[in-house]
């Protein structure tokens, strides 16, 4: 594994920057066509929602702490990028730590925080309202999310993310764990604030936590969601999808290939699955979600020994 040059981590956030844009762009298309609308128009609406967010004066609500509101605005794009720091696209990273993957579990519990600032500091009823539904799934995703990560890093007994895609030359793990696949993906989902788990963005509280949101302030905040997307979907290719590895093309563009087909599924399932309540998921997450990883997790450890 080659560690580039700090530099490098322009070009990274330019390619997150393109794929959240496409990311937009597919979803606008999905929107239109669920709309019934040209397609033309759901790929022009993200340039337009863009230039028009630009635009716009920021609104600022009485009393509001504008500092800490900001912050959680600005957070999730900030958290997706150092997310993409420590996955490899190919032979190259930019950060090859031995704990790459609690550094993921770290930069995914900021969500919590920067979420819930994003509806505290607004000072509205209905921002707050956001945040603690966005509480609330948190209560019941963060830990099988946790312990889905935990059986990967036990096969490939390693925390570091390029060990664990070496890992997988023979079979990829999403095909052998696949509790913890689809566990992790439902996490990522619901760091994103994402089709099952929009609740806190729901139009029965005008918005929830973007309630109060306008101009940049809007527009970081939901570019976040979308960036969130392509981090999750990246990551999942070092730790499920077997990283860089394919016939034909080069390790680079296999793992943008893989990221892209899982950002797809992401966006897709938006209009697919309804809408969580907070209380029902979370006793599924304790109830259901939970036992399921952790017996995953025994599993892969007792395959793991036996390979041992």
């Amino acid at each position: 594994m080659t560690v580039v040059p700090p530099p490098w981590a322009l070009a990274a956030a330019g390619l997150l920057g393109l794929l959240t844009l496409g990311a937009a762009v597919l979803d606008g298309v999905l929107s239109a066509r669920a709309a019934g609308t040209h397609v033309r128009t759901g790929l022009t609406r993200p340039i337009g929602e863009i230039a028009r967010l630009m635009r716009q004066r920021r609104r600022v609500t009485v009393a509001a702490d504008t500092l800490l509101w900001r912050i959680g605005g600005a957070g999730l794009l900030v958290m997706a990028l150092m997310i993409i720091t420590v996955v490899p696209l190919g032979k190259w990273t930019l950060f090859d730590l031995d704990v790459g993957v609690v550094w993921f579990n770290a930069m995914d519990v900021l969500a919590w925080a920067f979420v819930w600032l994003t509806g505290w500091g607004a000072n509205s009823a209905h921002s707050l309202v956001g945040g603690y539904r966005f509480l609330a799934h948190g209560l019941a995703y963060e830990l099988p999310l946790m312990f889905a990560l935990v059986a990967p890093a036990v096969a490939a007994s390693s925390l570091n993310v390029a060990t664990i895609a070496a890992a997988q030359q023979n079979l990829w793990f999403a095909l052998w764990m696949p509790v913890a696949f689809l566990v992790y993906c439902m996490g990522v989902l619901a760091i994103a604030v994402w089709g099952p788990f929009s609740p806190a963005l729901a139009p029965d509280t005008a918005g929830g936590v973007t309630a109060e949101l306008s101009g940049l302030d809007r527009l970081l905040f939901l570019g976040g969601r979308y960036a969130l997307l392509v981090a999750g979907a990246a990551f999942a290719v070092p730790m499920f999808l077997g990283g860089g590895s394919g016939p034909l093309l080069p390790a680079w563009m296999w793992v943008l290939v893989k990221t892209l087909a899982l950002l797809t599924a992401f966006i897709w399932l938006r209009r697919r699955l309804p809408a969580v309540r907070p209380d029902l998921f979370m006793e599924v997450g304790w109830v259901v979600l939970l036992p399921a990883v952790l017996l995953q997790d025994l599993l892969v450890a007792g395959i793991a020994l036996g390979r041992s």
